[in-house]
């Protein structure tokens, strides 16, 4: 299976769309936006480029990649002006997947740079994006051509399913119930990911070049903490155990399906950075996003259609097109049902990276 069709958000702007029910990945975004600040900041300070190259990686689309670029753009247009220096050449990268829904940010693009250039109030330079297909735990860009990298809610997606896992029965990710060579199977792959997409960044960056990367992660060292990440994969896999036992699904295709996801703790981010070697840590903390219960009916009917805009296409490649209603108005049902009403959050790992000389 090619994950660069399947791993993707539900392209569009329809009900179940990503660009709809990216909420929380945008308050997410609004969160991290001092670390972002800081790290653009710091970068644009120390030399005053000409020309400023700037990715987003696993851009998805929808109002959240616009955000970040418009917010990133603010910060160095406002020290343009602080330090009385003439605005810079942008040349803004967005990668994703091929299967993303590219053409969604491009026509928003000229109603953005009207909105920006309303906002910025003073003449900027020319602006100038690109869409960049491909998976980021590879090469997308040239040697030294970037500046600034952002990543956010991607990296905990993996370049496959990891392998040796097939006595992972009845599960779809990993919990108390995964044996424990699945465990390690699911962590090997991630550390080998994320130390490729390491090098590879280093590779694209300029000696001094900055990157940002936020990550649904979790608190604890236990990578098969339900409460904190694995909750609704959780109850996704309920919703195809109870169809395999109507008769509706096959054991055999809930058995073979796993979710290419990791959500890493801090130390496991940090050793490898570590490890790696390319990049200083300028920071790195873990945020704990809550969400208020007390409207507890909209925030379920909201989490389930996240879950939707996620997962429908990496389910649908599995499952199938025909069974894809039934699977997702059980799985708003099971959340409906056992979401608990407390407070509930989300814990986010955000780590702040110079490329080393």
């Amino acid at each position: 299976m090619d994950l660069g069709q399947v791993v993707h958000m539900n392209g569009g702007d329809g009900e179940t769309s990503y660009a709809k029910n990216s909420f929380h990945q945008g308050n997410a975004v609004s969160l991290t936006k001092p670390i972002r600040d800081e790290a653009i900041t710091s970068l644009y300070s120390k030399t005053l480029f000409k020309s400023l190259a700037i990715a987003d990686l696993g851009c998805s689309s929808g109002p959240n990649t616009l955000f970040v670029v418009s917010d990133i753009i603010m910060v160095v247009e406002k020290l343009c002006q602080q330090l009385n220096h003439s605005s810079p050449e942008y040349k803004i990268f967005f990668n994703d997947v091929s299967g993303n829904d590219f053409n969604n940010i491009f026509k928003s693009l000229d109603n953005f740079k009207e909105k920006l250039q309303d906002e910025i109030k003073t003449k900027m330079s020319s602006c100038y994006f690109f869409g960049v297909p491909g998976s980021f735990y590879s090469r997308v860009f040239p040697n030294r051509s970037l500046h600034f990298i952002h990543s956010s809610h991607s990296l905990q997606w993996l370049s496959k399913v990891p392998e040796g896992i097939e006595n992972n029965k009845s599960n779809i990710y990993i919990n108390y119930t995964s044996p424990s060579n699945v465990v390690k199977a699911y962590y090997d792959q991630f550390k080998r990911d994320f130390s490729v997409f390491l090098k590879c960044r280093a590779e694209e960056l300029v000696e001094g070049g900055c990157m940002v990367l936020t990550m649904p992660g979790r608190r604890n060292e236990d990578p098969c903490d339900i409460k904190y990440c694995c909750y609704y994969w959780e109850l996704l896999a309920a919703v195809l155990n109870g169809m395999v036992l109507e008769g509706i699904i096959k054991e055999d295709q809930v058995n073979t399906f796993n979710v290419p996801q990791y959500y890493p703790s801090p130390y496991e981010v940090e050793l490898e950075v570590l490890n790696e070697g390319s990049f200083a840590i300028n920071r790195l903390e873990l945020f704990e996003a809550y969400v208020d219960g007390s409207n507890h009916h909209e925030y379920v009917y909201n989490a389930a259609r996240l879950m939707r805009a996620m997962a429908e296409p990496l389910v649908v490649s599995h499952f199938g097109e025909d069974i894809i209603e039934e699977i997702f108005s059980r799985h708003q049902k099971i959340i409906i049902d056992k979401l608990p009403k407390e407070k509930l959050k989300a814990v986010k790992v955000i780590i702040s990276l110079t490329r080393k000389a």
